[in-house]
């Protein structure tokens, strides 16, 4: 069982950059595929990057590619996920999920997820 927590979302600014971290109990992350989703309101929640498993290369959605980046600290168990350059497009709720399988864009093969965390981009 892997236990999720979400940190770092909030409210900027158009063209500001957040940092969320997702923070796993359990286990380790080392043999976890790690994703970020986000959904925003009346929209279907969405694949954002992820981080492969066992030191794999990540990947990302065309929408955010070049101005997120997604990175593991495995001693300290912790993905993060840098955004900059952010957009009132990015508002949704983001949230963290861990895989098994070496890459997947699908939510559904993700096993677990984290409560996730509000990021407001204003105009």
């Amino acid at each position: 069982q892997v236990q999720l927590v979400e940190s770092g979302g909030g409210l900027v600014q158009a063209g500001d950059s957040l940092r969320l971290s997702c923070a796993a109990s359990g286990r380790t992350f080392y043999g976890y595929t790690v994703g970020w989703f986000r959904q925003a309101p009346g929209k279907e929640r969405e694949f954002v990057a992820a981080s492969r498993r066992s030191g794999g290369s990540p990947y990302y959605a065309d929408y955010v590619k070049g101005r997120f980046t997604i990175s593991r600290d495995n001693a300290k168990n912790t993905v993060s996920l840098q955004m900059n350059s952010l957009k009132p497009e990015d508002t949704a709720v983001y949230y963290c999920s861990a895989s098994t399988s070496w890459s997947s864009r699908s939510q559904n093969a993700y096993e677990y997820w984290g409560q996730g965390t509000q990021v407001t981009v204003s105009s």
